[in-house]
């Protein structure tokens, strides 16, 4: 048994994908909120280069019988999704002029 949460082609990421993997979209809007610029550089400027491989590597599985690494990998790709406004526009983890905003979602897309 493995500890790899990704598949072998994107092994490079699994310091990453312990922190960044999460299956809500609250948890990723949380884990963006507590984090710091510097943090979410990090992944940023590691992950953004490989996103359209994540996507095809993602895309040659049916979306509804997503291997649990590809799953994973999806997650990462939701995760970059989420801190990439702080980093390319806002430069802050909150949304600029958002006041006291909070992302509440009643229920997930799937995956």
């Amino acid at each position: 048994m493995t500890d790899r949460l990704l598949p072998d082609e994107f092994a490079e990421f699994e310091t990453f994908a312990r922190e960044w993997c999460l299956a809500t979209e609250k948890e990723r809007y949380d884990k963006r909120l507590s984090s710091s610029m510097a943090e979410m550089e990090k992944f940023y400027d590691a992950f953004f280069p490989r996103l359209e491989d994540s996507i095809k590597y993602c895309d040659s599985f049916p979306l509804d019988d997503l291997p649990e690494d590809a799953l994973h990998l999806l997650y990462l790709i939701y995760s970059l999704i989420m801190v990439s406004m702080s980093v390319e526009i806002f430069h802050q983890p909150k949304a600029i002029d958002a006041a006291d905003a909070v992302l509440d979602r009643i229920a997930e897309p799937v995956p």
